[in-house]
């Protein structure tokens, strides 16, 4: 791992997630082995892969047995401080939209759950600098859970009411699937993906309160939002500490850059 660098870039951007970096590390899901080895399929090279918006570099590290090299951006350098350090990871203190990679050099870009927060035209314009004429952009998120109907009701509770006026104008992409995002590249069409865990609830309970607007009622009231359903949530689960199995379809968009489209 060389770095990460600093620009000064996280002073810059809408901080959502640095002030739980380690929560958010721990408790979320991770992506499917299938999903990287599709892309790395479709990408026209495998020298240089970027992953933007990173995080804690969990799919950067998918990206690093796949590729030479994987550039590894993020805005917040909290995140990156929970990142795994790896010797074809270059992890990057700098911002989607003005990083230091060099133009036409990058085969495949992805981006995990993060592009709606992107400033997108100017994600777009670098885009298309630092992709090679072919090369490939993936970008995906998720949106709610499933793991069974009365968990499952809950949960959209929580999501719908107890942060209904919590949530980012930005989060509109997301709750759309991605149907609805911006995306002037070639179309490929995509298999469908999902990921999977087997957690139990303090990991659940985790992953609830590392939500964006998780974050900003709690910055409010002073108190964790789960505190409103976990009850409920307590009684669906049963035993704390067993283990369920929790799905989340992936909503992707694969394109082909610098290839007159857009």
């Amino acid at each position: 791992m060389n770095g990460p660098a600093n620009n000064d870039a996280s002073l810059a951007f809408h901080d959502h997630f640095s002030r739980k970096a380690g929560d958010y590390a721990r408790c979320r899901p991770t992506y499917p082995s299938s999903l990287f080895d599709f892309l790395a399929s479709v990408a026209p090279g495998r020298r240089l892969a970027w992953d933007c918006g990173t995080g804690n570099g969990q799919a950067a590290r998918e990206l690093a047995a796949r590729f030479d090299h994987v550039v590894a951006t993020d805005a917040s350098a909290e995140q990156l401080a929970h990142a795994v350090a790896h010797e074809r990871i270059d992890y990057r203190v700098e911002r989607a939209e003005n990083v230091s990679l060099r133009s036409g050099t990058v085969d495949l870009l992805t981006v995990a759950t993060a592009v709606h927060w992107f400033d997108l035209e100017e994600f777009y314009s670098a885009v298309r600098r630092i992709v090679v004429p072919g090369g490939i952009i993936a970008v995906w998120t998720y949106h709610q859970s499933l793991i069974e109907p009365a968990i499952d009701t809950i949960m959209a509770g929580y999501h719908r009411h107890v942060l209904g006026g919590y949530w980012s104008e930005r989060i509109r992409h997301q709750d759309a699937r991605y149907r609805t995002l911006p995306f002037p590249f070639e179309e490929i069409r995509a298999p469908s993906f999902e990921a999977v865990a087997e957690w139990n609830l303090p990991r659940i309970v985790g992953f609830l309160e590392s939500w964006s607007a998780a974050q900003r009622y709690e910055q409010e009231h002073d108190v964790s939002p789960v505190t409103a359903i976990l009850p409920d949530l307590a009684r669906a689960w049963g035993d704390p500490a067993a283990t369920r199995t929790v799905r989340w379809p992936l909503y992707l968009r694969v394109g082909r850059v610098n290839m007159g489209v857009g």
